[in-house]
């Protein structure tokens, strides 16, 4: 068998993904039923924990991420009101503002830097399964043929035909109350506060950009983004319009939705209408030899960001175990753990972002509930619980007796160098900075041992996708360390050495 894994769709998961396996020494190839890749405005950056775990792999910076890392956002939102940051000594919102085929492209080039094989114009069009492995029926430009592979993965979207094919039920609700509306446009000059970058309405009053403003018929957003076409977009809870878009439905839905007239300018072409929304999550991740990745798992509402920051974290969390089971020494059950962490985390992003739908909807009683919560976003607690949770850094995949156990591991300098640039080949890491460094001496083949100075006393076993599996505060604490590296790395034969 030639192949070690086929994966359906060449978004940001699919090619994370063939990158991630790409690392861990196994065989990708991707299908992607476009020729080549799509120019389309479907996300404008990354938010929350992805930045971090992006800076891991030495992403961060080709996305137009700081040369030092990620740095948190100062200001955020949730459902349309404002998030004090300001008031949390942990801010865990990152962002990384880039627009998706900024994004894809970076992917795209670190896949096939990496050798990837990536096949455009190619698409699923069935497979079979046995056993031993995955037989994939290819639909290409010269005709059909068929891969032979140990493994198949779907990321091909909320419309996944791998999940389809693989009979996984896709659970949720259609809301179709909504309607958005978005183009390409400008403001007048004049609209604007120089210095803030305020929209400044008569008749209204100010809405500051890039965020989602709700007024009581509906919501509203402009995002002059600098180097490329700025986007104004509207949400509203009325019937559709029929027929074609068209930029003048655009305008008659901005001056609705603020009860003023706002002059738009059009920038080019682009206009779009989409009606309601599903929020679904596949009843399982995992069909025998089959998996599924980011919205071929999952859909829901785009309040916040959260889809790549759900989707990119899943293909983390998965690639190294898959390249595990492919080259044969995983430990029992360590694939099965894909589903049983992710799925946790993406319903509560299905759970966050039905919240903020509903938080944004029109009417006096929503009002209501939206004044009651803005006193309680005035509490540090529950900032720092909204951040958290949509973020991702409430994650916490298992428990353990150290606080580190389980999350994502933090932001340290280890003899004055990043972690996140020790982290960037992908493997597993016994990191020590302990003084007595009990394990300076061992060296094994699957787990890469780091020793030195930072800023705190530590020991953590960290494994590729960036969260924790073993810490200790001290030398002599070296319990569970030995049943962490059999249960993630089937390691069995360290010892400790004193220097």
């Amino acid at each position: 068998m030639d192949i070690d894994v086929v994966i359906a769709g060449a978004g940001p998961n699919g090619l994370l993904l063939a990158a991630e396996l790409r690392l861990a020494g196994v065989r990708p190839i991707v299908l992607e039923r476009l020729p080549e890749r799509s120019n389309e405005q479907r996300a404008n950056g990354l938010v929350g924990q992805v930045a971090r775990a992006l800076d891991r792999r030495g992403l961060a910076e080709p996305l137009g991420g700081d040369p030092g890392g990620p740095i948190p956002r100062p200001e955020y939102i949730f459902a349309a009101m404002r998030l004090p940051l300001q008031l949390i000594d942990d801010n865990p919102i990152y962002i990384l503002p880039s627009p998706q085929p900024k994004i894809e492209a970076v992917l795209e080039e670190r896949a096939l830097e990496l050798g990837a094989d990536l096949r455009r114009g190619h698409e699923l069009a069935g497979f079979t399964q046995d056993e031993d492995g995955v037989t994939v029926e290819v639909a290409g430009p010269d005709g059909p043929y068929a891969l032979r592979a140990k493994f198949l993965v779907g990321a091909d979207g909320g419309r996944s035909r791998t999940r389809k094919l693989a009979g996984i039920d896709f659970v949720g609700v259609t809301n179709d109350a909504m309607v958005s509306r978005l183009g390409h446009a400008s403001i007048p000059a004049e609209y604007f506060d120089p210095a803030s970058g305020v929209l400044r309405i008569p008749g209204y009053g100010d809405i500051p950009p890039f965020m989602h403003h709700r007024s009581d018929r509906g919501l509203f957003v402009y995002a002059p983004f600098p180097g490329r076409q700025p986007l104004v977009s509207t949400g509203e809870w009325n019937e559709s319009d029929a027929g074609e878009m068209t930029f003048e439905e655009l305008q008659a839905s901005v001056d609705r939705v603020l009860g003023v007239h706002l002059p738009l300018i059009q920038e080019s072409e682009f206009v779009r209408r989409n009606v309601g929304g599903n929020t679904r999550i596949a009843d399982r991740f995992r069909a025998g030899r089959v998996l599924l990745v980011g919205d071929a798992a999952h859909v829901h509402s785009a309040m916040g960001g959260p889809g790549l920051n759900l989707g990119l974290q899943d293909v983390l969390n998965l690639g190294w175990k898959l390249a595990a089971e492919v080259q044969g020494w995983a430990p029992e059950g360590l694939l099965d753990t894909y589903e049983s962490e992710r799925r946790p985390v993406g319903e509560r992003v299905v759970m966050q972002t039905q919240a903020q739908s509903a938080l944004v909807a029109p009417g006096p009683e929503v009002t209501a509930l939206r004044k009651v919560f803005a006193e309680l976003l005035t509490e540090p607690a529950t900032v720092q619980h909204i951040a958290d949770l949509i973020s991702g850094a409430d994650i916490r995949y298992f428990d353990g007796p150290h606080p580190l156990i389980g999350r994502s591991v933090p932001d340290l300098t280890v003899d004055g160098v990043r972690l996140a640039e020790i982290l960037r080949s992908g493997r597993p890491v016994l990191l020590d900075l302990l003084e007595g460094s009990p394990y300076a001496s061992h060296a094994n083949e699957r787990v890469d041992l780091v020793t030195g100075r930072g800023e705190q006393q530590v020991a953590m076993l960290i494994r590729p996708d960036g969260y924790v599996a073993w810490a200790a505060d001290d030398a002599a604490a070296s319990e569970g360390l030995q049943a962490a590296l059999a249960k993630w790395f089937q390691v069995r034969n360290l010892t400790s050495a004193t220097t």
